[in-house]
């Protein structure tokens, strides 16, 4: 993958009004980059263009819900004409929904597939084009550590993030040859609104008490995996506790599981 420099770049980020989202278009607006935003909530878009009103670089909002094709569509064209082009595109959107899979209907894995998968790869196949003509591309998804390892009470979540990452490494195969980096971003609990605006709650776990990463300090790792051009990072340690676990023996992962269901 190309080390590249942010202060210039042009991206577009997703889910950009709250937690790891609004974070990475602060920080990268800070650092020169050229960021539209896209988000549903349109006035917190709003207020954080006016944050970053004296930052080198320019934040450009478009407000919608990104399974909207049309607001998909929005979001590349304001690059394009904004901006004259995109260098990185980071697909950060997503929604949750807790409770064991036998207590929920089919309508809450639709809607955890359609915004957590579906659209992050119609973004990718819209922005792909523009992302081909820059010099150094990059598609940042932001998945989550049970992408990697599924537990109880987040069937649907761990399934989105699963596919997010199949995804994330076939693409990264195919656009090498296009100089389209592909980076993945795993984190584990971090300090953001998602827990307060799951879709759905039927039950939960009662897992044991570790410190959240805050959405910041995500968002500036993401940023410095960006640079120095890196497949996937897991900024969590106890996520990487968990994968170490796993890797080393998933049976013992998968009696722990069933602990807490």
């Amino acid at each position: 993958m190309a080390r590249r420099n942010l202060d210039g770049s042009r991206a577009i980020v997703t889910g950009a009004s709250s937690g790891i989202g609004r974070e990475l278009v602060r920080q990268m607006a800070a650092a020169g980059t050229h960021v539209v935003a896209l988000a549903r909530r349109e006035e917190r878009l709003r207020s954080l263009a006016e944050e970053s009103a004296a930052a080198r670089g320019e934040v450009a909002t478009v407000a919608g819900d990104v399974t909207d094709p049309e607001v998909r569509r929005r979001a590349v064209d304001t690059a394009q004409s904004r901006f004259g082009g995109l260098d990185i595109l980071v697909n950060n959107a997503g929604i949750g929904a807790m409770g064991l899979f036998e207590d929920a209907d089919p309508q809450r894995l639709r809607r955890v597939m359609e915004v957590n998968f579906f659209a992050l790869v119609e973004m990718t196949r819209l922005a792909l084009p523009l992302l081909r003509q820059a010099s150094k591309p990059i598609i940042v998804n932001v998945s989550s550590i049970l992408g990697r390892r599924g537990v109880p009470h987040s069937s649907e979540y761990s399934a989105s993030k699963f596919a997010v990452h199949g995804f994330s490494e076939s693409l990264r195969a195919e656009l090498a040859r296009h100089g389209v980096d592909v980076l993945v971003v795993s984190p584990g609990t971090t300090e953001t609104e998602f827990f307060e605006s799951v879709i759905e709650r039927t039950g939960e776990a009662s897992w044991p008490e570790h410190r959240p990463v805050s959405a910041a300090e995500v968002a500036r790792k993401t940023l410095l995996a960006i640079q120095r051009g890196k497949h996937e990072i897991v900024p969590y340690l106890w996520g990487k506790v968990l994968l170490g676990m796993n890797r080393l023996s998933p049976a013992l992962v998968d009696r722990l599981m069933a602990r807490y269901v």
